[in-house]
């Protein structure tokens, strides 16, 4: 059982002006780090002088007095905001105490249950709630909310990934009856449908997704002109229809944010009544949708552009490997027009990869589970053009519904507006410098400018140089961690990785709240022409805190993959592997 140091008698002399508040970031090492605005460096705050703050708390921090030049150190005055007191971890005993050992990484203490249940039993998994800590000096004191069952048992080890990120399975009642209800009065069309929407349901539409997905929230449509260019429709389930500001619906959806993707299964963001019937773009039924349509020319230039509510009617449900079958083959059903699509698709992406959008391509693995569900089989998950044609479309409409919201705020660069913008910023220099380095170890060479920043177009290059090598994995896992995250923001700086100048998220609005936003902002636009500004602040707000749960929704995602990794090799233990050295550390390595 670990305990905090005791603070130290005779501290540092401290500056009693120089307070500050900020996030903290902790280390399992009892350091912990506060980010501040404008400042170059962040201040540390060493093991003794956290004062109880947990990773993500809001904190007030003294400054210590420090030599010229030195990093700012200095210690934790003040918890302002707990960000979490719920963890998940494992039961253990030790001299008679019962303890929980939590499972999250930046947890430097252990939990003490002062009153344990019988029931209570070592290697158990558990949720548990710190109900007290007000000495650094001890450990803090919490009760058990649930037990969750044996460590290294499949259902235990997908809940506990869950509850560790805050992320919960279950709809509330009301939210269910909410949307029942929504079932029985909106699943129809109605007079005012067709009145008010574009009807597009005799243009040939198909839906390419998954074999296993259950929601279809997007769908392409097919037409030629009597000019001989194409009109293109990306069409997008309109659950702005359905869910309303300020419901219970859309209170539960912004509280989840995302939906979740687990090896094994899927935690909606919305309920599967809306999710995967009302919603969804399920073939041969009419469907309300969003929809962004593009006439193109033959190069897949935008001639034209149009973007409203319409009705559509999906003709076909393709897998990805049914439409890469038909554009292989050029035979079957609609063969034709989905070799057309992955024409000017291919010509998409071409001008995006000239203008320097970057291809960060990895592969991905999927898990073949038993019964009981463990993996019994691991496959690289293959990428066909099929999948890039999807992608290219919705890419096209998120950047042009992007750049029609910015077209109208040219009065001034930066002109504030409540608009949800999807944006990467540029490579910081130094760790640009420090890939530079990285990569002359290995052999590679990598130009960066002479201001420090780098173009997509060098980093293209160098992807390119190491295709096909045994480190081309680790050279783009370390050039990805290299850059900046992507982001929601109210302010468009562009999107670095795509090249794009404008971005957003329009394309995905049954599992991303942001879109959902979007959907509702663009409407208003269109109807008015403008946006409501007065509201910034809040769409401000709401972009940072979509931004903070992606994080922990695509870490879910990630431990679930690596728990499976571990699980399926823990089968393999003697055997012999080529591998390749991915990391170093003082404890051992990575391969």
């Amino acid at each position: 059982m670990t305990s905090q140091p005791k603070k130290k008698k005779a501290q540092r002399k401290k500056d009693s002006l120089q307070v500050h508040e900020g996030i903290i970031r902790t280390t399992n090492r009892g350091l912990g780090f506060v980010d501040m605005d404008g400042w170059e460096e962040d201040i540390r705050i060493e093991a003794g002088f956290l004062n109880t703050a947990l990773d993500r708390d809001t904190v007030r921090v003294c400054l210590h007095s420090r030599p010229f030049g030195a990093q700012p150190t200095g210690e934790v005055i003040e918890i302002v905001e707990r960000n979490r007191m719920h963890f998940v971890g494992t039961i253990d005993k030790e001299a008679g105490y019962v303890f929980v050992v939590p499972d999250h990484n930046k947890m430097y203490v252990d939990i003490l249950i002062t009153n344990p249940d019988k029931k209570l039993k070592v290697g158990q998994k558990v949720l548990v709630e710190i109900t007290k800590w007000t000495d650094p000096a001890k450990d803090p004191i919490g009760k058990i909310v649930q037990i969750l069952g044996k460590k290294g048992t499949h259902e235990v080890e997908m809940q506990s990934i869950l509850l560790e990120k805050g992320i919960v399975s279950d709809f509330p009642k009301k939210v269910r009856l909410e949307a029942e209800h929504i079932k029985k009065t909106e699943g129809k069309l109605t007079e005012e449908d067709f009145s008010s929407r574009r009807d597009m349901r005799d243009i040939l539409t198909c839906t390419i997704d998954p074999l296993t997905a259950k929601d279809f929230d997007d769908a392409l449509s097919f037409q030629k002109l009597p000019n001989g260019n194409i009109e293109i429709g990306i069409h997008i389930a309109d659950v702005s229809h359905y869910v309303r500001k300020g419901s219970e619906l859309d209170k539960e959806a912004m509280e989840r944010g995302f939906s979740t993707y687990l090896v094994d299964r899927t935690i909606p963001m919305l309920p599967e009544v809306l999710s995967n019937d009302l919603c969804s773009l399920n073939p041969q039924e009419d469907k309300r949708t969003f929809s962004a349509v593009f006439e193109l020319d033959a190069s897949a230039k935008v001639k034209k552009q149009w973007f409203g509510k319409t009705l559509i009617h999906s003709d076909q449900r393709f897998t990805y490997e049914e439409a890469q079958e038909r554009i292989v083959s050029k035979k079957g059903d609609y063969a034709k027009e989905l070799s057309t699509l992955n024409e000017l698709a291919k010509k998409l992406h071409k001008k995006k990869e000239a203008e320097g959008a970057i291809d960060f391509e990895q592969d991905e693995v999927r898990f073949e589970l038993d019964d009981k569900g463990k993996p019994v089989k691991v496959h690289t998950k293959k990428r066909f053009d099929a999948h890039k044609l999807v992608e290219e479309f919705m890419l096209l409409a998120n950047r042009e519904v992007a750049k029609f919201i910015s077209s109208k705020y040219t009065e001034g660069k930066g002109t504030p507006h409540a608009f949800l913008y999807r944006i990467h910023d540029k490579p910081d220099r130094d760790r640009i410098k420090e890939l530079q380095e990285y990569l002359k170890a290995l052999g590679y060479t990598l130009d960066i400018n002479s201001d420090g920043t780098i173009t997509g177009k060098e980093l293209n290059r160098l992807f390119a140089s190491i295709n096909g090598t045994s480190e081309e994995d680790l050279i783009k896992t370390t050039a990805i961690r290299s850059m900046a995250k992507a982001v929601y923001a109210t302010q468009n700086i562009g999107h670095f990785g795509l090249a794009f100048t404008h971005y957003t998220h329009f394309t995905s609005p049954i599992r991303r709240y942001a879109d959902l936003i979007v959907h509702r902002l663009l409407h208003t636009c269109l109807i008015t022409g403008k946006l409501p500004n007065k509201d910034y602040a809040l769409y401000e707000r709401i972009a940072n805190e979509l931004s903070q749960k992606e994080i922990s929704i695509v870490g879910a995602e990630r431990d679930s993959i690596k728990y499976k990794q571990v699980e399926y090799m823990s089968e393999h233990v003697g055997q012999t592997f080529d591998a390749v050295v991915s990391g170093v550390s003082e404890w051992g390595v990575f391969v």
